[in-house]
């Protein structure tokens, strides 16, 4: 899975089977999750068209699922828990129905779900997006527009994704989490220039870490010069063991290490990855090289 900004679109590659609530959505196999930004006061009689106009654009003519929203996406919320990543935008019309507002909620897995856990993944998230505006002392449990997408690559290994099972209580962590901080985003309790970054850390009896690249306490964490862009590693796991390795995590499972690697902070990989968002392990390990 690989995902960038385009501009006012959040584009997430991979091979997913999916399951979308969205525009045209259903059950099927894809290679692109969209989550596009439309201008205030858009009404546009098909938003099927909006879509396809916008995949097209991107070089992405079918095989693909897409959501509106009207929440900019610099107020995006980027959740990383273990297999699971998490992508919100937040915005509510509640009290004030005239103001635009969609809570848009995208989950992708690294490992695989049955159609099933799928299904139960969409409920499970429902019931985290309620919490968390719950937590925000909201007494209503969405808007009108909401719509989620779920995806996971590989082989099915999650038939359950309800709110106790292990994909589904990940999920919800991370979905009642991205709800509330998205809001605060959108609504301007917390400054949002650019989108936020969370990462689920078992350090200290476990919690919701927000990375910032301004000020960061472990600067330099691998060499003095080192590049900052992609301190979430939009490779991981990448499974190149000459890069890193596979070690036992604290609930019996694997998960990739990848301590030592320095390949996505370095200058030059770093500025040919943002000129190149798709570019593959093998070409940025080119790119090392040569510099």
């Amino acid at each position: 899975m690989r995902y960038y900004l385009r501009d006012d679109t959040l584009v997430v590659r991979g091979d997913f089977h999916a399951l979308s609530s969205g525009v045209d959505g259903g059950l099927s196999h894809v290679t692109t999750l969209l989550n596009h930004t439309v201008p205030h006061g858009y009404d546009a009689p098909e938003p099927k068209r909006t879509l396809f106009h916008l995949a097209a654009s991107l070089g992405i003519w079918d095989s693909y699922y897409g959501l509106m929203t009207a929440v900019p996406m610099r107020h995006l919320v980027v959740l990383r828990y273990d297999f699971l990543t998490v992508f919100i935008t937040a915005g509510v019309t509640h009290p004030t129905p005239d103001a635009p507002g969609t809570i848009n909620i995208i989950v992708t897995s690294s490992e695989g779900f049955t159609p099933a856990a799928l299904a139960g993944a969409c409920i499970t998230i429902t019931e985290a997006k309620v919490q968390g505006l719950r937590d925000r002392d909201r007494t209503y449990t969405g808007t009108t527009s909401d719509a989620i997408i779920v995806a996971s690559e590989g082989q099915a290994v999650h038939q359950y994704a309800g709110p106790v099972s292990p994909a589904g209580s990940r999920i919800m962590s991370a979905v009642r989490h991205g709800v509330s901080i998205a809001l605060d985003r959108h609504e301007g309790r917390v400054p949002a220039d650019h989108p936020a970054f969370f990462i689920y850390s078992r350090f200290n009896g476990g919690g919701w870490i927000e990375w910032s690249q301004t000020n960061c306490p472990y600067y330099p964490c691998h060499f003095k010069g080192q590049r900052c862009d992609f301190c979430y590693c939009p490779l991981y796991p990448c499974g190149d063991e000459t890069l890193g390795g596979w070690v036992k995590s604290s609930s019996g499972g694997k998960v990739w290490a990848c301590t030592d690697c320095t390949l996505n902070h370095e200058p030059e990989v770093v500025r040919h990855l943002k000129r190149n968002p798709e570019a593959t392990l093998n070409e940025l390990k080119a790119v090392s090289k040569r510099g």
